[in-house]
């Protein structure tokens, strides 16, 4: 059943607060030798990188994303792929990706093969997209491939915020523990071979939430389908303000696609 709460506050009624602003870097690319590699889930591989040239790397907001570029076989271009910087360190100059093992390609072919010692080419991030930590409540949701975004979003947020996760993932092993001084309440969305898609499913889940009092920013990261509906009803049918929404395709069912983030109403 869905559930209803008060009319939100509207972004213009809060003045000097919640400013969303964007940061440029400078892009340049940097090549990395993996330093160790964990499978932690069936389908979430954690690779850690290092070089002397994270030494100055930059990433400002948890969704950021940096292009690598995995050689394919027989020679030619590299394939470019997206993926957030899950960790970094400056000081030791190491770098964390965790990469969704959702489709084969060459991406997830390189992951599952990758060795330490094994080399690797990054790019960027060209840029952060920062969402500040003075909002009363954070509902992000998404599926696998927005997993590391959420979990860094949720370990990065104050201890007096209130988070609440809608994660898609196939089965009840895929769920992962999210380290959080936030006040966090975690809802894991099974498919478990469920004819429903990811859409209906997380709305379904969604229809059940109650948006907290106060202040809320609604981060959403999947699919470029899914990410598109659930950001209309987010707007159309719960009524959060647009402004207070960020919803990004991670991937495109069938196609090889790069990062989409959906501005227009």
């Amino acid at each position: 059943m869905l559930q209803t709460q008060r009319e939100p506050r509207r972004p213009g009624d809060v003045a000097g607060r919640h400013q969303v602003t964007r940061v440029r870097h400078e892009v340049r690319r940097r090549r990395l030798s993996v330093a160790s590699v964990e499978r932690l889930t069936p389908r979430m591989q954690r690779i850690v990188f290092t070089s002397p040239d994270l030494r100055d790397f930059a990433s400002a907001a948890p969704d950021d994303h940096v292009k690598l570029f995995f050689p394919v076989e027989g020679g030619g271009p590299d394939c470019m792929r997206d993926y957030t910087p899950r960790m970094f360190d400056t000081l030791t100059g190491s770098l964390t990706i965790d990469f969704a093992l959702h489709e084969a390609g060459p991406a997830t072919a390189w992951a599952i093969s990758a060795k330490v010692g094994d080399g690797l080419d990054i790019g960027g991030p060209r840029g952060s997209t920062v969402v500040p930590d003075d909002f009363d409540w954070y509902l992000l949701v998404g599926d696998e491939t927005g997993l590391p975004a959420m979990a860094r979003r949720v370990e990065e947020l104050r201890p007096d915020a209130s988070v609440s996760t809608f994660a898609v993932v196939e089965r009840a092993e895929e769920r992962q523990g999210f380290r959080a001084e936030a006040r966090l309440r975690p809802y894991w969305i099974l498919r478990e071979g469920q004819p429903l898609d990811d859409a209906t499913l997380l709305r379904f889940a969604l229809d059940d939430f109650v948006l907290p009092p106060g202040d809320g920013f609604v981060w959403i990261a999947a699919e470029a389908h899914t990410a598109r509906t659930l950001r209309s009803y987010m707007m159309d049918t719960r009524g959060h303000p647009k402004a207070w929404i960020k919803a990004s395709g991670y991937w495109s069912r069938g196609a090889a696609a790069a990062h989409e983030t959906f501005e227009d109403g």
